[in-house]
């Protein structure tokens, strides 16, 4: 099982899960290019596309190849496209966590990129952002803006991890680069089973936002849970592992 967190998060977010999955899988969990221990790449942006093809690298380097990619958010975008690059690979299971498929609508949309791209370009801007990061308040505000309740270790977990300028610096490039056009074309050619474990409180990627990409695919298969948000799988790590663990069995993994 290849687990694939989330922009501006890193392995951290799988702690509570792994005594769950690890039972029945052998977990593979990188941070994504530019995240915590990652560095970015040195000859590409850490777009979509490049940062499926690292993934596919890594794997072929440790001659592995998942049944099943478990994906948070943007990490969930990254499975999918893994799965839809690696066509003559056995098509994986994907299991999306409050999945960040389809591009924001609105003003977000076209502003925010541009507006990440300009801050990304600034050699500063790294240690400026984790500066202001710095603060636990500030930390817990933006946590709390996603829509999940989080315990202290967690929000610890996160100010120290944004804390770090090139984790920052990291996080901000691969927003600078981000564009979900493409996939959004390419989700119904989805092979294998799909499901959407979505938190309903998630102000981060929008519940409707999640069920209308499901909808490109018929044999995803929708969970929705009420009073979470967009990080769902660390404020109910437990429940949401035996969740997907039941799911597979029941799929006949």
């Amino acid at each position: 099982m290849l687990l694939l967190h989330g922009t501006g998060a890193s392995t951290h977010s799988w702690r509570d899960m792994v005594p769950y999955l690890a039972q029945r899988y052998t977990l593979v969990m990188p941070d994504l290019p530019g995240h915590a221990f990652s560095t970015l790449h040195a000859h590409h942006a850490p777009s979509l596309p490049h940062m499926s093809e690292d993934l596919r690298r890594l794997l072929a380097k440790l001659n592995l190849w998942p049944e099943v990619i478990l994906g948070h958010s943007a990490g969930a975008a990254v499975a999918a496209h893994l799965s839809l690059a690696s066509a003559s690979m056995h098509a994986p299971v994907v299991v999306a966590l409050n999945p960040a498929w389809l591009p924001q609508p609105g003003a977000a949309q076209w502003l925010f990129p541009p507006a990440a791209k300009l801050v990304a370009l600034n050699p500063y801007a790294g240690r400026l952002v984790a500066n202001h990061l710095a603060k636990p308040w500030v930390v817990s505000k933006l946590l709390q803006s996603t829509g999940s309740q989080l315990s202290e270790e967690g929000v610890r977990f996160y100010s120290q991890l944004l804390a770090h300028p090139t984790h920052v610096h990291g996080v901000l490039s691969m927003m600078a680069a981000w564009n979900l056009d493409t996939l959004n074309r390419k989700l119904s050619g989805l092979q294998g089973s799909v499901l959407l474990h979505i938190g309903e409180n998630d102000r981060t990627v929008p519940a409707s936002l999640a069920q209308e990409a499901a909808r490109q695919m018929p044999q995803a298969d929708v969970l929705v849970k009420p009073g979470l948000g967009h990080l769902a799988h660390e404020e109910q790590a437990a429940l949401t592992a035996q969740e997907i663990m039941a799911w597979l069995k029941q799929k006949g993994h």
